[in-house]
Order: C-alpha cells, then structure tokens, then sequence
C-alpha cells in the first residue's frame, strides 16, 4: 500500500534556535497535574472529563479522517469512541512543527527525534503519565524511554512507528549488495550525478555514523553527540560527497521516480520507497555494515493543551493494536507493538518492516535530536546543538 503523502519528513529547514518558554502545568478541565519534572512542568495523576474536541499537528497520513481517501478513516472511530472530536493539521518540515507548537494551538503533536528533545528543552510539550495510557503496556520495549522520548527516566510521549534510513543500490549497477556506506561517501565517485541523499540536517548523522566506524580517532560514540571537531569531520565528509550528489530528496515520490529511471542509482531510501518502485525496477535496499540511522516518531502532549484528557485519550487510542496497525500500514514503517501485527492488512506487513526484530533495531540511530549537552554521556565538552547542525547543512549544499 502506497502512503498518500508527497512530502514526508521534508528536508527543507529554516534555522532556528531553541528558546526557553514559560512552564505550564497540565490542569486544564478535570485533569489532576502531580509529580513535577525536570523540565520544571507537571504531569497528570488522573484523567477528568473529555472536552469534547482535540487538536493535533502530525505528518501527512497520521490523522486521516477519510478527507483523503474514504476507505482510510481511523478518526471517526475516535471521535464515536471518546466524544473528542477531531481538528487536525498537517506540516512538512519538523522546524515547521517546531514553529506552530508555540502557538499554543494544539494538544496533541506527532514528533520525529529531530524535535522531540527541541520541544522538551522549549517547554512546549509535558511530560507523559503512561500509566494514564493502556495501550503503551503494549509497545515494544526497545522503544521505550530513549533518548529521544524521554529525559532524565520521564516519558515524554508514546512510540508511532519506526523505520531504518536504508542503503539502495541498482542491482545491475552493483550485481553484489554493496556492505558499506563507502559507495556514497568515499567511493562514490564513480557514481557522480546518480547519488542521492537525505535532504536535512539530520543528516550529518548518517556521515558521523560512518565515521564512527572508520575513523575511530575521532572518538564518535553516538552520531547525534558530536563535538565542534567531530561535527567539523562530518561537515568535511559531506562536502566532499556534495560533488557526486545528483539529487537531495526530501519528497519520496520523487525519489522514486528517479529510482525507476535510473537517475539515480545508490543512496539513502526507506522501505516504503523500495516497496512503492514498480516491479521492474532493478533496485534492491541492505543494511551495511556500519549500520543505519533512522526514525521513531512519538505522539507528545502539548504543555499548554486546552484539551489534556482528549490528548490522553487520543495516545491511548493511536497506539492500540488495531488502529496502530492501520497508521503504521497506511504510512509505510513497522508498528510500534507486536500484537498490531494481527490486524495489518497485508499479513507479510510486519516481516517486510522488521517490526518487534531487536536485532534489526539494534542496528538503528533513531533520529535524536542534538543538543549541547553530550547525548553520548561526556561532561567535559560541550557538544553542538541542531542551529549549529542547521547552519552546517546550509554550507554543506552551497
């Protein structure tokens, strides 16, 4: 099944720098705010009555409510469920996210790791009672309290879904899978032109991922806890790699269609854009040997939410089994949970995602957001945050 999004995840970013907010507990309409976070903002002990509307900021194809495609509709469900009804808006870029939390608009935000820890710091999202939530007993353990959903031990919202940033490779232009991410940064020159990469700052992960294993004197432990020289390592991989790049893509449609033209022949993908290739087209996806980066987007609760019960009701309801199954499928990444794999349409869904595979997701960076403070543990230097990943990848593209 193709996802009904054209531009997921979008790599176009404009900088900006995390600002401190005012805290705001969770006390709206019934519901009891109690033990206080590091953050300073409190979470809820116990849920009040519904205010009867939510509203929430996600990716395209997270919140469809049949507007899109009549036979793809989970909302009502809700809606008839939770008597909360639905108003939802779509963004593209995370920074964009980023920008419209500060209004104050929205009770619910569906967020990848390169905001989670962004709208934490600004105080724009609470943190999350999971024991409010039914559902998240559910969800796999490897994706819960990470780095880039919780702080300090305190959850921060509820796992989606999760997918690998895959290598793809023309089969007949590499006749053997190639092993390493050498084919797109030290050896890809053969390849100029037909190289394709990620469009984001995030990005530079990917290099300092492949740094980590080649240039160990660098000491990268973690690709998003770089230092000024680790991140100056990066930057220089990627320049250097910028010559051979034909296109950085954002929209997956038109990284596939460059797949199936063949303008592009080896770079980073994800699962849904190899499945939604047509058939003929001679491309195939690996897990090289330094492993991949990759995404689990998390369902957060807005700090100043007008409707926190609704909020609450909504994470509980996005990840049970049955309508976590139909997200997940409609988007194109594995569930957050095991028992979702029963309810996918397609029963070879969960096998073709690596879904509840440790082993697969052990291999993964998940998106974190970089922060100043070192993610990879260090106290005796600072590390740099997303403005100044953001102001790299803006010399990095010229």
């Amino acid at each position: 099944m193709k996802p009904h999004m054209a531009h997921r995840r979008s790599g176009v970013v404009i900088a900006l720098t995390i600002a401190a907010v005012a805290a705001f507990a969770l006390t709206a309409c019934g519901t009891t705010a109690g033990t206080t976070s590091s953050s300073g903002l409190k979470q809820a002990t116990k849920l009040g009555a519904s205010e009867k509307t939510v509203s929430i900021l996600a990716w395209p194809g997270y919140v469809e409510d049949g507007s899109n495609d009549p036979a793809v509709n989970w909302v009502k469900s809700f809606e008839d469920q939770t008597g909360c009804v639905v108003s939802s808006k779509v963004y593209g870029t995370s920074d964009e996210a980023f920008s419209l939390m500060k209004s104050g608009n929205y009770d619910v935000v569906a967020a990848s790791g390169d905001l989670t820890l962004r709208l934490i710091a600004s105080r724009q999202v609470a943190p999350v009672n999971t024991d409010l939530i039914p559902s998240y007993k559910g969800i796999y353990s490897f994706l819960k309290l990470k780095a880039w959903n919780s702080v300090d031990g305190q959850s921060y919202g509820i796992p989606h879904g999760y997918g690998a940033n895959l290598l793809a490779y023309n089969t007949k232009t590499f006749p053997t899978a190639p092993t390493s991410w050498n084919v797109v940064f030290d050896k890809s020159s053969p390849y100029k032109g037909k190289v394709t990469a990620y469009d984001s700052p995030i990005y530079i992960a990917d290099a300092a991922m492949y740094l980590m294993a080649h240039n160990k004197a660098l000491g990268i432990k973690n690709p998003y806890s770089l230092d000024s020289k680790q991140l100056a390592a990066s930057v220089s991989l990627l320049k250097g790699q910028r010559a051979n790049v034909g296109e950085y893509w954002s929209d997956y449609l038109k990284s596939t269609q460059a797949f199936e033209t063949g303008d592009t022949v080896v770079g980073t993908t994800w699962q849904v854009i190899k499945n939604s290739l047509a058939a003929t087209t001679p491309v195939d996806v690996t897990v090289p040997s330094e492993g991949v980066t990759g995404w689990s987007d998390t369902w957060m609760i807005g700090a100043k939410a007008k409707s926190p019960n609704c909020a609450y009701k909504w994470l509980d309801y996005i990840a049970s089994p049955k309508v976590n199954a139909q997200a997940t499928e409609y988007f194109g990444e594995a569930p957050s949970s095991s028992e979702a794999c029963n309810f996918t349409a397609d029963k070879n869904t969960c096998a073709t995602y690596h879904a509840g595979d440790e082993a697969y997701a052990s291999k993964i960076w998940y998106w974190t957001t970089p922060i100043a403070k070192c993610l990879d543990g260090r106290t005796d230097v600072k590390c740099t945050d997303y403005s100044q990943w953001t102001t790299a990848w803006q010399e990095i593209k010229g």
